[in-house]
């Protein structure tokens, strides 16, 4: 077993965590925010009508984030969208420990500068709970996805949970992992 550790991960213990604890006055380092985990789900609504695609996607987000993705399946019957209870209609992977961190890693230095027209991430995504959502319009734009063999291109979203008490604290957290919130 290799002593590994993420970039990311060296960076929160190195310089992240001595930087917050200075700029919001935490009195004990287990103060300090952290990521806690980072859910990405997708909702696949075509599904309804080709089951192949909820196994491709389950294959791609497993490609890019590194882990088994799984199908989620519906809850309950609704006659418009001609569902059926337990029919597969998304996928989802809930990344923590140095996956997360990977998975971060490659998000914010590879993925988000491919996408088209990139302004930066705009910070709106906060629940006022420390937790930040997002959403990907291309799945594609993540370099393990190889363009000539996807039949869809797909949108996902990405939450990124944090044991920050606030969204002050959070957005702090993100910014000193090198998130690119669009400026003001």
């Amino acid at each position: 077993m290799s002593s590994y550790t993420p970039r990311l991960r060296k960076k929160y213990s190195e310089e992240i965590i001595p930087a917050l604890t200075e700029k919001f006055g935490f009195s004990s380092v287990m103060r300090v925010p952290k990521i806690e985990k980072i859910v990405i789900s997708q909702g696949i609504g075509e599904a309804v009508a080709d089951k192949k695609l909820v196994d491709g996607a389950v294959d791609d987000i497993s490609l890019i984030t590194g882990q088994k993705a799984v199908a989620t399946i519906s809850k309950k019957d609704v006659s418009n969208f001609k569902l059926r209870k337990g029919m597969p209609i998304g996928t989802k992977v809930t990344l923590r420990g140095d996956n997360m961190y990977e998975f971060l890693d490659r998000l914010i230095s590879i993925a988000l500068p491919r996408t088209r027209d990139f302004k930066g991430v705009p910070a709106k995504g906060f629940d006022g709970r420390g937790n930040f959502n997002m959403g990907v319009k291309e799945h594609i734009i993540f370099p393990e996805i190889d363009i000539d063999k996807v039949n869809k291109i797909l949108g996902m979203d990405i939450t990124f949970v944090t044991s920050a008490s606030n969204d002050e604290e959070a957005k702090a957290l993100l910014d000193a992992f090198g998130f690119p919130f669009t400026k003001k």
